[in-house]
């Protein structure tokens, strides 16, 4: 199957996206897109020894170096992130330099967070390997660690060079990553594209059986839809919020679980159940849809109940969202199948009713 190339039109910013087979062994493509002489590859002590010979190999032109980061949510973190910081120092590489993140979406937030604090500001490639970064956190310029009273809430927008999405790299994931992934891509089929929701109905067996052709499909569209908003909305001032739905409700489930219990699609899937639930109580999202959206998840094999954390406990969490403005807790909501809203404007019983039923 040939590559195919979208682009995040950012003007001086704008980058590629490339999806197909093979892209991380292709030496010219990694060449033409990777253009600094001196590279420090981030990883992680699970995706390394699977990928990282082999990128290095086709990297050989390069000086490179590499930092070998621990695996998991937990390890998103200033300290860890510490390891990338002194790797660059230590190895004297300066503002020419590129980091290349060659992991999922933990590797890709920290190396990119990196990216952003070295020297002020270098350059960074995105090589995800996980279907939740392919589809969602390597593109767009968000970067980020955690901090213990919340998810992400230190970092930067800083866009990479370029991503390469190796649809390969998807055969080697864990089933319960990939379905993690998948949740973000029933995002965005909620969010902007009701004949993509009907798309994973009909295809969701061929997505947990790992076909190659649906998951290119799938990673195709949901880059194409999230290009297509950053664009629009690159710092997250308007659009770009509906890519959040269910994310506040579920950046609380990880924060109250403790981070990795949950991995990040699982606590968003749960969290778009909780945002539709909403929905469903406002009077915009009907019965039908609000059963399609359960019934699609539960399919994926992802979980649609919260942890009891307690309705008190998940608005205190929540609370902390970065969407959070002049104090109203703005969320992402559900107009209809396919029609998402950023709003504060909904009566607090309401959202006290979901989080009861939900959480306590």
């Amino acid at each position: 199957m040939s590559t195919e190339r979208l682009n995040i039109e950012l003007g001086e910013r704008s980058y590629p996206i490339f999806i197909g087979s093979g892209l991380l062994t292709d030496p010219r493509l990694l060449s033409e897109h990777i253009a600094a002489r001196d590279l420090l590859i981030v990883t992680n002590d699970r995706v390394g020894p699977l990928y990282y010979p082999r990128l290095e190999t086709a990297l050989a032109s390069k000086r490179i170096r590499s930092v070998m980061l621990p695996d998991g949510e937990e390890h998103k973190t200033l300290e860890v992130a510490m390891k990338i910081f002194d790797a660059l120092v230590n190895e004297r590489m300066n503002r020419d330099a590129a980091i290349v993140a060659l992991g999922g979406g933990v590797v890709g937030d920290m190396a990119g967070f990196a990216a952003a604090c070295y020297q002020r500001g270098i350059d960074y490639v995105q090589v995800p390997t996980t279907l939740l970064a392919q589809v969602d956190s390597a593109v767009g310029g968000k970067t980020a660690v955690n901090h213990p009273g919340g998810k992400n809430l230190i970092g930067a927008f800083h866009q990479p060079r370029c991503v390469i999405a190796d649809i390969d790299t998807l055969k080697t994931l864990p089933d319960r990553e990939l379905r993690a992934g998948l949740a973000e891509v029933v995002k965005y089929g909620l969010i902007r594209d009701p004949q993509f929701f009907s798309w994973l109905e009909a295809n969701a067996d061929a997505l947990l059986a790992k076909e190659p052709a649906a998951l290119r499909y799938a990673v195709y569209h949901s880059c194409s839809a999230k290009a297509e908003i950053v664009g629009i909305d690159e710092r997250e001032s308007g659009v770009r919020a509906i890519l959040n739905l269910g994310h506040t409700f579920g950046h609380a489930i990880e924060t109250a679980a403790g981070y990795g219990n949950w991995l990040h699609g699982e606590a968003v899937a749960a969290g778009m159940v909780q945002a539709a639930d909403l929905s469903k109580r406002l009077g915009w999202l009907d019965e039908n849809d609000y059963g399609r959206t359960v019934a699609l998840l539960q399919k994926l094999q992802l979980p649609t109940e919260p942890p009891r954390i307690g309705a008190q406990r998940a608005r205190e969490l929540m609370g902390m969202d970065k969407k959070v403005l002049a104090g109203k807790l703005r969320l992402v909501l559900l107009r209809s199948l396919g029609d998402a809203i950023v709003t504060a404007d909904y009566p607090a019983e309401a959202l006290d009713a979901t989080l009861q039923h939900g959480f306590a």
